[in-house]
């Protein structure tokens, strides 16, 4: 069943209040929600549980700065806060990991010709080959840049709605998706042309 923000501001201030069985079922209201964000922006080397732990500590150490008016639903509020905080353990990820072609099964170097040549007809493989090899990729990224594409091209969010989750204006978001997909795709050119011995 789906919680909306008008059942979770009465828990929102029993909380506020202290109240102990309210912060546990606030808890379980959100916790779909915080996961489904952390599963999507989660660091090569973060564990799934901290990160979670981490975002309702800071939910409930900044209850009060949440403010009902304003038109932002809490539920919103919360969003906002959890990919803040994915995005601050992305940028403490400083060593990215570093990409190897042998490291491709054939299917995602298949995906990655059809990424580079701009091919008719995608590669007659499962589109979760071409994900898994995107995320590859994306893990060279910034943290931004890889959060905006994330967002972008993987979730399907609107400009409109990064703008609202980030904090940055649809104008930075338009120019920051821009600049990553230009910089992904020189990853993958850079990344082929110093691996051409491991071409299949």
């Amino acid at each position: 069943m789906t919680t909306t923000d008008g059942d979770l501001l009465p828990q929102v201030e029993r909380v506020r209040q202290g109240d102990p069985e309210a912060a546990r079922s606030l808890v379980a209201a959100l916790q779909p929600q915080v996961l489904r964000i952390v599963r999507s922006h989660l660091p090569v080397r973060a564990a799934e549980e901290d990160l979670v732990q981490d975002i309702f500590v800071k939910l409930f150490t900044r209850l009060d700065q949440y403010q009902a008016r304003g038109g932002v639903p809490f539920e919103h509020w919360v969003s906002r806060l959890a990919v803040r905080t994915c995005l601050d353990a992305l940028r403490a990820e400083r060593r990215r990991p570093e990409l190897r072609w042998s490291d491709l099964p054939e299917e995602q170097s298949a995906w990655l010709d059809f990424m580079l040549v701009d091919q008719a007809a995608p590669p007659d493989t499962a589109p979760a080959s071409a994900r898994e090899l995107l995320e590859k990729l994306l893990a060279q990224l910034s943290p931004d840049d890889r959060l905006v594409i994330s967002l972008l091209d993987l979730e399907e969010k609107s400009v409109k709605e990064i703008a609202q989750l980030t904090g940055w204006s649809t104008t930075l978001v338009k120019v920051r998706a821009f600049r990553a997909r230009r910089k992904l795709r020189k990853l993958a050119e850079t990344f082929k042309a110093n691996n051409p011995h491991e071409r299949l």
